[in-house]
């Protein structure tokens, strides 16, 4: 009976290749409308792009169709959709008014969003996968395109600028940080769930469609904030256990005394 050698079959899951594509259009038409001046346009689709980065890590990880050239290819587009695009758009609408320190401002953030990235890659199976070390890169721009979606005529002035010439570059190295952030990867949407969550997540759809500027701009604030507050929240409780160990070492020494 002759044996045969089996030769790996080559290409592509579809579905979440699809996906991919999808999000890199969305990208690379937010930078065209970006330099169109069509800012809220540009922001909506760096919002499209986050969503369709959600989906199809989720659709792959359902369909058991993860790959190694999948993983690559979606960090190469969250490069050009979460990189490059909210950094032209935070340059068009903002920054331009400060025209070296702005250029500058946005290159931090692209490379820190893609250090973010490669970290990422290399990190996947050595740390906890509910929490990402470092702010997201989709959440970091889904910050930017919020806050120019929810304000989206040009500045006209630096003053008005100012507070864009310091979170463009706050949120790069909270990208490079060390900062830990909820994954939302531990949800398991094939199990079974209380009725009260799927009335939650109808209310939050229905918020989000009657008020999306406001909504989603609060969304992008509270996962920024939640970062900083986790590590807060760190350093009191390790500062508390360490004022609460010296007793405890007395007392145990106290009783081998008593014991000698």
């Amino acid at each position: 009976m002759s044996t045969q050698r089996r030769i790996p079959r080559r290409g592509i899951y579809f579905l979440p290749s699809l996906f991919t594509v999808a999000n890199i259009f969305c990208g690379f038409y937010s930078i065209v409308s970006s330099m169109k001046s069509e800012f809220e346009l540009a922001a909506m689709l760096i919002g499209w792009a986050i969503l369709l980065d959600t989906l199809d890590g989720r659709v792959a990880r359902l369909a058991n169709a993860t790959s190694e050239f999948g993983k690559e290819f979606d960090s190469l587009a969250d490069v050009v959709s979460f990189g490059v695009a909210p950094g032209v758009l935070a340059y068009a609408w903002a920054l331009h008014l400060w025209p070296r320190i702005g250029w500058l401002a946005c290159f931090l953030f692209l490379i820190c969003g893609t250090m973010r990235l490669a970290r990422f890659n290399i990190q996947q199976r050595a740390v906890d996968k509910r929490y990402f070390v470092g702010m997201p890169i989709p959440a970091a721009a889904g910050l930017l395109a919020a806050i120019v979606f929810m304000f989206p005529l040009p500045l006209d002035s630096r003053n008005q600028a100012i507070p864009i010439l310091l979170l463009v570059p706050g949120l790069a190295l909270l990208m490079v940080s060390t900062l830990r952030y909820y994954s939302f990867k531990d949800i398991d949407l094939r199990g079974r769930h209380p009725y009260l969550v799927i009335l939650l997540l109808a209310l939050l759809f229905v918020t989000i469609g009657t008020h999306p500027q406001i909504m989603l701009l609060s969304m992008s604030v509270t996962y920024l904030v939640s970062g900083l507050a986790l590590k807060v929240y760190g350093l009191l409780r390790r500062s508390h256990f360490a004022a609460a160990s010296p007793p405890e070492k007395a007392l145990s020494t106290g009783s081998k005394d008593l014991d000698a």
